[in-house]
């Protein structure tokens, strides 16, 4: 089921959208607001898959809203925007919105907007399921051959190959993972923890609590930490003083 929140001021408009979600087999109709604010406080929950989102409202507009909606992907809903007014809609769209539906708008228009947003989530579902135990957090879709992997990053699922990863490095409910000609890295919603447990640990090795290197592409190793190569510039990343030790075993028997 696909939990779906309504918002709109017009309590007219807002009860027909409630009734044509709960008209939908697919559709779980898991919240109403009025307004803008009351909807972000419902949206950053982390729980409504997608928004039937009104554009003009007093306060904050619907178009606001969706800007100042959590960055995390996992907590980020997909919107369907419903207007009045059709002068919204490039703008609705260079925000990613599924669609745009222009008011008056009967069931059969609701239908095929709600069955796209369907198609968008149940892609994502399949190559990145939300982690139950751990709030905001997901699971790496795993690959057939374990070589790769697809992350969601920029409202998009982008396939990591595993070789050219050159190293992770994790922040506080992300991480950011860089790869061999790519010229930034890829940010996404994840913790090392769960990232390492995807690696082979005859490559890649923990270094300290917020960095996870690609023994192949390490250059060097000074007193500032590994020295890796492949990307714009060389680039040091620091040795922990808890993985020091058996990071430094594994430098030695690869020692001549």
């Amino acid at each position: 089921m696909i939990q779906t929140l309504v918002v709109d001021d017009e309590p007219l408009a807002q009860g027909l959208v409630a009734q044509y979600v709960s008209q939908t087999p697919f559709l779980n109709l898991c919240g109403q607001c009025s307004n803008a604010r009351e909807a972000y406080e419902r949206i950053s929950q982390g729980d409504v898959d997608l928004v039937f989102l009104d554009v003009q409202m007093p306060g904050m507009s619907g178009l606001t809203l969706m800007k100042s909606m959590p960055e995390a992907p996992a907590l980020r809903p997909k919107v369907i925007f419903t207007t009045a007014f059709s002068e919204y809609a490039i703008e609705g769209f260079k925000l990613d919105a599924v669609d745009y539906l222009l008011k008056p708008f009967d069931f059969d228009e609701f239908l095929k907007a709600a069955l796209k947003a369907q198609r968008q989530i149940e892609l994502e579902r399949q190559a990145y399921t939300k982690n139950p135990t751990s709030e905001g957090e997901g699971e790496l879709a795993p690959s057939d051959d374990e070589n790769y992997f697809f992350v969601k990053s920029e409202y998009k699922l982008i396939r990591i190959d595993i070789p050219k990863i050159i190293y992770i490095e994790g922040l506080k409910d992300y991480i950011k993972i860089y790869i061999d000609g790519e010229p930034k890295p890829i940010l996404t919603l994840q913790s090392l923890k769960a990232v390492e447990k995807r690696l082979s640990p005859a490559v890649f090795t923990r270094i300290h609590r917020s960095f996870i290197i690609n023994i192949n592409y390490a250059k060097g190793v000074d007193r500032a930490g590994v020295i890796l190569t492949s990307l714009p510039t060389p680039t040091t990343v620091p040795i922990g003083d808890g993985y020091r030790a058996s990071f430094m075993q594994q430098i030695e028997k690869r020692t001549i």
